[in-house]
């Protein structure tokens, strides 16, 4: 598995959003600005966010986005399969027609790696990532306004 920019920039963008639970919409400018991730490149992102019911959008002055519900019921592998980032580490993507119709030799050690890396990241939550950073950070510490 081949961690892109996709999930790692989703991740940050939700953890951004994390940090600001409670604290009513956040606008992407601000998120990009934060976090130097584009603008359009968020805009990419959080439509399929969104669409996975992620997060949720106001419109209009006031409006943005923020969680759908709380980081404590949001996982890594969450935003990570939302934005269709793959982290499958098979050739054939787990159908065993890895050679000529076949399974190869090593089908089942990256079959059983692809599901360590999947049950790994759904058992990290946006909110332990968050505590995480801020009790190992050497950088200023953050505050989480809900959690």
């Amino acid at each position: 598995m081949r961690l892109t920019t996709k999930g790692r920039y989703a991740v940050t963008a939700m953890l951004d959003l994390s940090l600001n639970y409670g604290a009513g919409s956040i606008t992407l400018a601000d998120i990009s600005e934060r976090q130097s991730i584009s603008l359009s490149y968020l805009e990419q992102l959080f439509s399929k966010l969104r669409k996975h019911k992620l997060v949720s959008s106001a419109r209009g002055p006031g409006g943005g986005y923020k969680l759908s519900r709380p980081a404590v019921d949001i996982t890594v592998f969450d935003v990570i399969s939302a934005v269709d980032e793959n982290i499958d580490n098979t050739a054939c993507q787990h159908k065993g027609n890895c050679r000529d119709g076949k399974k190869c030799l090593s089908h089942h050690l990256w079959c059983s790696l692809s599901e360590q890396i999947q049950n790994y990241l759904s058992g990290i939550t946006l909110e332990q990532v968050i505590t995480d950073y801020q009790e190992n950070s050497d950088e200023q510490k953050i505050t989480i306004s809900g959690l």
